[in-house]
């Protein structure tokens, strides 16, 4: 059951990342990078767990899907979101049995702190998360981060931490682990366990009103055909709002592939934001496809939807009669 990028759209179904098996746990790994940790840590266990992986790389996406394939771990979906992100609007209350964190960026610039995903808010989010029982594992080379992600789930008050434990051996076979093992340099570990579990609310498919139902894969399209007169130079940057997200489309090039064009929208969906390529390609019955384009792997959200929109409005505007709208 290992899904592909194609596979996963925003908001997803809880209920397609997490079918009913009450006799396998939930694992989710944050940042799983090329996807090392998984098959030896798997097999720790007499039953595998449902495994649930999430990366912002798609190179990493790539790596971890051809390494759990040739593992043979087929109870396993992969997905590139930013953690906190997936883990709020996806994952239920109460859904995990355990969150693994290994060897996470820790942003080490001045200033750049803000940035870290190991700060308080997500601590509570970690506790709504996980199930009673359920324990968050930290593994780190950094010892500042170290010492600032304790001192961030103490400040959070839903966690106790137990740093007298040792990382499970799977953890020290991941690519920087391996890397500071050979320069003989040790790690820390932490445990953390929730003390309370606080409901927040998680963003079901359900609360998402202007998530058009699509097939699975489906990518936002429109067919239309443009005027005689129409002159790409009028292209003026643009702003839209929705009550999901914001799209800036910046700029529309000349395709080098094929005829048409090319618009390069900017997306913010609270703490989502992506830059899409929306492609205006000429079609041999004289239309054209406006279509999302693939460059970039785009997570197919709401808003993104929302700048293929865009982009067919415009046209529209100027002289475009739409013959198809698939948004």
């Amino acid at each position: 059951m290992i899904f592909r990028l194609s596979d996963f759209q925003f908001p997803d179904s809880a209920a397609r990342l997490y079918p009913h098996t009450p006799d396998r746990p939930w694992v989710l790994e944050v940042g799983f990078g090329d996807g090392r940790f998984w098959p030896h840590f798997a097999r720790t266990f007499a039953k595998p767990p449902n495994y649930l992986g999430v990366e912002i790389s798609g190179v990493s996406l790539l790596k971890a899907h051809r390494r759990l394939q040739d593992a043979g771990l087929d109870n396993a979906v992969l997905t590139k979101l930013p953690a906190d992100v997936l883990v709020r609007e996806v994952v239920p209350h109460g859904a995990l049995d355990l969150i693994v964190v290994n060897f996470p960026d820790p942003w080490p610039k001045a200033g750049h702190t803000d940035h870290r995903l190991l700060r308080a808010p997500f601590f509570e989010l970690v506790a709504s998360r996980l199930k009673p029982g359920g324990t968050m594992l930290l593994t780190t080379d950094h010892d500042e981060y170290f010492e600032f992600a304790c001192a961030e789930a103490a400040q959070s008050g839903v966690m106790a931490i137990d740093t007298a434990q040792t990382p499970p051996p799977a953890a020290l076979e991941t690519k920087y682990a391996l890397k500071w093992r050979d320069l003989g340099l040790g790690v820390n570990h932490a445990r953390f366990t929730p003390t309370v579990h606080p409901r927040l609310p998680h963003g079901d498919v359900s609360a998402y009103p202007d998530l058009a139902p699509l097939p699975e894969s489906a990518v936002p399209h429109a067919v239309l055909t443009l005027p005689a007169t129409f002159d790409p130079t009028h292209f003026e940057k643009q702003t839209v709002r929705t009550s999901r997200a914001t799209v800036v489309l910046l700029d529309l090039y000349a395709s080098l592939r094929r005829d048409g064009w090319v618009a390069l929208a900017h997306v913010v969906e609270g703490e989502l934001t992506q830059e899409v390529l929306v492609g205006v390609t000429a079609r041999e019955d004289g239309s054209h496809l406006v279509r999302l384009a693939k460059f970039g792997g785009p997570i197919i959200t709401p808003g993104v939807k929302a700048a293929v929109g865009a982009v067919t409005d415009w046209l529209e505007g100027q002289g475009a009669v739409i013959r198809h709208r698939g948004y």
